[in-house]
């Protein structure tokens, strides 16, 4: 509760400064949480919305019928003709019931999006301190409002939902391929959960657009290698949850064909089934304890009718000997699938360190702060620069809780 009252004190004091115009540093302790953003230096200014609405004209919609958006800050000096591509997350819906309840929401209508407030903040800062590597490039953060990956194709007439995620990837990769990404010498495509697993089933799609060109291509999915795991009560709760995402919008047609060709469609919504198939390097971030994953796939609620669970998915010091032993399990198979699918290729990388949390890239505290989660000393902006511009191989798999003290825990509820 201190925990979440410290974090709504700091929200409150945050919009104070930035309606007042005076968003400063307050120091590198400053962190984010549910989308707000370190503010480091000089003032950092809102990165306005860009609605495409030339995309309705071919469906490309979100899930009432709105166009699709994304906020843009231009690139600077060397990085001019350098671009980082960035999906939001926000995790999915695998019901009409579900999706309608989503189209009321910033996740299902660009018209219910913020249109001016969205900061740009670790990965995607235009702070050289916070963001070294690619603080100058070409920024661009796609809005997520098709609820399944960008990867949806189909219409719902009862409903009126449109599930065209696939065709908003298109438009508005064409858009900024248009306005100078075409000819780009380094590209990153990058996001954050479902973002990250839209990564994983776009990024050779990505890489098509360059084919013939000396462009550098790489993809970065931070928290999104989603595991086909057993629940606590022996079911397979995200297996489950992502069939119905995969039926709901007509996913099968987009996914993947060195997936589909010997898995079912499900199946190859899973990064780990897809992963081993992808030709552009890639690079994968995540906590060996995803704190969603943890929270919905390996003890949700449905699986723990007694509430046995509950302490101890908000609080890992409320876990018992068993419950602990079942967490090391997981991250275990999360280590040993890491292994076994993004090592097939010696230009990917991986980053896998053993905090509780979800998500690394977007908030500054963990990307690129004094004290940011490190595995053998290297944090994780060094680890992705590094293995992005080919600085040295990165694959660092951290050793098991407790034993990393530079982790960012983070068990309360966040969006994905």
């Amino acid at each position: 509760m201190e925990k979440i009252m410290i974090a709504k004190l700091w929200e409150i004091f945050l919009m104070v400064l930035v309606f007042t115009g005076s968003a400063q540093a307050a120091a590198d302790g400053n962190m984010s949480r549910g989308g707000m953003r370190r503010l480091a230096g000089a003032p950092v200014a809102p990165v306005p919305i860009t609605l495409l609405t030339s995309a309705v004209g071919i469906g490309a919609v979100c899930m009432d019928g709105t166009p699709p958006a994304f906020h843009m800050d231009p690139g600077s000096g060397e990085g001019k003709n350098r671009w980082i591509v960035h999906l939001e997350g926000g995790s999915w819906c695998e019901s009409l019931g579900s999706c309608l309840y989503r189209k009321a929401s910033r996740l299902g209508s660009s018209d219910l999006m913020n249109k001016e407030l969205m900061y740009f903040g670790g990965i995607l800062s235009s702070s050289p301190a916070e963001n070294p590597d690619f603080f100058s490039w070409n920024r661009v953060m796609i809005r997520y409002c098709d609820g399944a990956s960008f990867a949806g194709e189909g219409y719902d007439a009862g409903t009126g939902l449109f599930f065209r995620g696939q065709r908003i990837w298109n438009a508005v990769m064409q858009h900024l391929l248009s306005i100078g990404m075409s000819s780009a010498d380094q590209v990153l495509l990058t996001g954050s959960s479902a973002g990250a697993l839209a990564v994983v089933l776009h990024c050779d799609q990505f890489g098509a657009f360059f084919a013939g060109r000396d462009t550098t291509v790489k993809c970065l999915a931070d928290a999104g290698f989603f595991l086909d795991a057993v629940n606590v009560a022996g079911g397979r709760t995200l297996r489950s949850y992502f069939g119905g995402v995969v039926a709901t919008h007509g996913v099968a047609q987009n996914l993947p064909t060195s997936c589909t060709d010997h898995l079912n469609a499900t199946s190859c919504f899973f990064p780990q089934n897809i992963i081993g198939g992808i030709d552009t390097p890639i690079f994968v971030l995540n906590a060996a304890y995803d704190t969603w994953q943890i929270r919905e796939s390996l003890a949700p609620d449905g699986a723990d009718p007694s509430g046995a669970w509950r302490a101890c998915k908000s609080n890992r010091l409320a876990c018992n000997e068993l419950q602990m032993n079942i967490l090391q399990a997981f991250r275990n198979q999360m280590v040993v699938t890491v292994l076994r699918v993004v090592s097939r290729s010696r230009s990917n990388g991986y980053f896998i360190n053993s905090c509780f949390t979800h998500g690394q890239t977007e908030n500054p505290a963990t990307w690129n702060a004094y004290d940011s989660p490190a595995i053998q000393n290297k944090t994780i902006w060094k680890s992705v620069g590094d293995w992005y511009f080919g600085r040295a191989e990165v694959r660092a798999i951290d050793c098991a809780y407790p034993c990393d003290y530079t982790c960012y825990h983070d068990m309360e509820d966040q969006l994905i």
